[in-house]
């Protein structure tokens, strides 16, 4: 532990430094919420999701050091306890029951291990690891934990096999890039049962079905993940220019069919019988049947839209 000193001796307490997981966790899309519920129910709804961020953080020895808004910041003392923490609070917050028919509740997490400055160990806490932690954060979608690899490397070798890397991205402040690894935290092996899962998925008997220009995929429990853009490497390739090229991916989330958008140019999801509702980096759940247009709304191109119906849900 080195010790360091502040800048005015008299007004400022011996600082000291500490190696710490940093954790941030983030309601993704509030500012959708307060559109689509008003300001009272979806301010009830975050204060409720942040009291469960909180209970988690304490059952894995973390401390919640602030929030701020609609996001938590907390440090763990170990790499073990707070991708556990991480893991349990995404499974948690996957279980509330949704707000509306077509609103669901979801945080992103970025977490990272190093030093970090504090005056006593009730503090605020500084330094280049929060810093990384909140990037991380900021690129990590909806429902998803990011860490990088030297963090995932800490944990025992059964549960590293519960993480996969993705990229090699730059983190403003970082001379260099830093290999940004995602925790695996719904798959339904023992490694991640280990991990932190706390819940086990609904048995599920609905279909979701998507058509578009002839060609149909199917979502189910025997195929929970579609992946729609316009690369080939898409499960559900879409020829348009104006879609990225992974655009979106909807995955059985339990019981429901979850739209995440992933996108430059958003997704514009009409449900049959309402107005049509833009997407961006947002999370949605289907229902019924409507149409999915990917980069533009329906009004501006109608034979471009995906439509899809849900079966038995």
């Amino acid at each position: 532990m080195t010790q360091t000193t502040g800048p005015n001796m008299d007004k400022q307490a011996q600082q000291t430094t500490h190696d710490k997981v940093v954790l941030f966790a983030d309601v993704s899309g509030s500012t959708r919420l307060y559109e689509v519920l008003g300001d009272a129910r979806a301010f009830a709804a975050i204060n409720q999701c942040i009291s469960l961020l909180r209970r988690v953080t304490g059952t894995f020895q973390g401390r919640v050091v602030k929030t701020i808004g609609d996001e938590i910041m907390a440090v763990f003392p170990g790499v073990l306890s707070g991708v556990q923490a991480a893991c349990a609070m995404q499974a948690e917050v996957d279980a509330m029951v949704p707000l509306d028919d077509a609103v669901c509740l979801a945080i992103r997490i970025g977490l990272y291990h190093g030093p970090v400055l504090m005056q006593d160990s009730d503090s605020d806490v500084f330094g280049d690891t929060v810093n990384v932690a909140a990037r991380l954060t900021e690129l990590a979608n909806a429902g998803q934990i990011l860490s990088d690899a030297s963090t995932v490397q800490a944990l025992p070798p059964l549960l590293r096999t519960s993480t996969r890397s993705l990229d090699l991205l730059p983190i403003k402040g970082k001379a260099s890039n830093i290999k940004v690894v995602e925790v695996l935290w719904q798959e339904g092996d023992d490694a991640t049962l280990m991990v932190g899962r706390t819940h086990s998925p609904a048995a599920v008997s609905g279909t979701l079905r998507l058509r578009h220009h002839g060609r149909e995929a199917v979502v189910d429990a025997s195929h929970g993940k579609l992946v729609l853009g316009r690369d080939d490497q898409a499960d559900f390739v879409v020829e348009d220019k104006r879609a990225s090229r992974l655009h979106a991916t909807i995955e059985l989330r339990r019981d429901k069919f979850v739209y995440i958008d992933q996108s430059s140019n958003g997704s514009y999801i009409t449900f049959a019988g309402e107005s049509e509702l833009q997407l961006r980096r947002e999370e949605i759940v289907l229902r019924g049947s409507g149409s999915i247009c990917l980069g533009h709304s329906f009004g501006k191109d109608a034979a471009g839209a995906i439509s899809f119906s849900c079966e038995g849900c």
